[in-house]
Order: C-alpha cells, then structure tokens, then sequence
C-alpha cells in the first residue's frame, strides 16, 4: 500500500513513513507549483478527512471522495515502500518520468494528500493495493 516513500531535493535523500504524524509527501499540483503536504490523516489526529493514507482509485471513481474536493496531483518520489504478508519491507524504484498518483484534499491551510492505489497486476503481490503509477504524460 506504499507505507514509505524516498526522495531526494536538493542533493539531499528524504524518507518519509506513514506512521510519523508529521510525514508529508513532495507533490506537483495541477498547477505546475512543487509542494510538501501532510500525507493522510492517522488515527490520533484529529480532523475531518477519512483515517489512513490512501485512497482506492475505484473508490474516487464512484464519487466517495467527492464531498472533500479532490484534486489528482503527482507524488515525486524515487522509489516506495511496501511490506509483503509477513512484514518485510520491499522498495520499488520508479523510473525517470514516472510518478505515484496522489489525490489532494481539502481547501486552503488544511490540505491531505492521499496515495491512489489499485489492485496489483502481478498474481504473487506482496500486497493487496499498490500505488497507482503515471507518467509525466498520463492524464489525471
């Protein structure tokens, strides 16, 4: 389910992990602006916006996230985490061009990103839900 991401900005090397409540995510916005937001909500936060740090893509399909005013924006990152059933971490790099897909909500000062996940394609997954991965050219 992606639950850690690295990234490098300015020549230094970031990794960030769902668990620390103060994890954010490096995102490009719609419109073209580089932003570092608050990644989900964790259940000792308090807030309005749904528990847990993803959103399933069939879930934004059907209108769930709707009442929230989503806007799909691109997680940059070099590579992600996954841990398979038995609890060891796996990373995944991503290639150049390529990005997670993130889904913004909020408004204003109090803004969430989500990580969009799908049902993985490969039939021995280590996980259920993986990252939804575009590239720079994929439509949002």
């Amino acid at each position: 389910m992606c639950g850690g991401v690295e990234y490098t900005n300015q020549d230094k090397t970031y990794t960030v992990y769902f668990p620390n409540p103060e994890a954010r995510l490096p995102v490009r916005t719609k419109s073209g602006e580089l932003a570092l937001l608050k990644w989900g909500r964790r259940r000792s936060q308090a807030g309005q916006y749904p528990q847990g740090g993803w959103a399933r893509l069939e879930s934004i399909h059907k209108g769930t996230w709707d009442k929230y005013f989503p806007t799909p924006v691109k997680i940059i990152v070099d590579r992600f985490m996954e841990k398979d059933h038995d609890g060891t971490s796996h990373w995944f790099d991503l290639n150049k061009g390529e990005f997670i897909q993130g889904l913004l909500v909020g408004k204003d000062n109090d803004q969430r990103i989500y990580v969009v996940t799908i049902e993985p394609d490969q039939k021995n997954a280590i996980h259920d839900r993986w990252p939804r991965i575009i590239s720079a050219h994929t439509p949002d």
